[in-house]
């Protein structure tokens, strides 16, 4: 199996188990990384944040053919959860034993590897040597 493949279905087995916890015996310390300003109910984030990871790491485990779609899909994501990390840091919040600023402040240089991540487990960083079959048809 090829590291990219790899890292694709640990990336994916990853999301799934981490979209299981938040409904399920993780959602209270999920929902305390909700940020106090974000507009929508805490409970509801938790919940359908959980829902797109399961379905997101489902997808990048299950479906490799459209693996740069649902890698560009989950950077995304992680991207847009970045704002709850650095909620959780400067507003003190405890959560998955992350209990001082220091601990709270490292965990924020781990989200860009979880970007790099999704984008090089679906095939759009580092591995260029494609095939034509992986290459998108382009009409002359």
């Amino acid at each position: 199996m090829k590291a990219q493949t790899l890292g694709r279905v640990l990336l994916g087995g990853f999301m799934v188990t981490a979209g299981v916890l938040h409904l399920t015996t993780q959602r209270e310390e999920f929902r305390a990384q909700v940020p106090d300003w974000f507009p929508v109910d805490e409970d509801l984030t938790v919940l359908g944040s959980g829902v797109v990871e399961i379905g997101l790491g489902a997808a990048f485990v299950a479906l490799p053919r459209h693996r740069r779609t649902i890698g560009m899909l989950l950077a995304a994501f992680f991207v847009a959860i970045f704002p709850g990390n650095i909620a959780q840091y400067v507003e003190g919040t405890d959560a998955f034993g992350l209990d001082t600023d220091r601990a709270r402040l490292v965990r924020l240089f781990f989200q860009p590897v979880l970007v790099l991540w999704a984008l090089w487990g679906g095939g759009l960083l580092g591995d260029r040597s494609r095939t034509d079959r992986d290459l998108p048809a382009h009409s002359s």
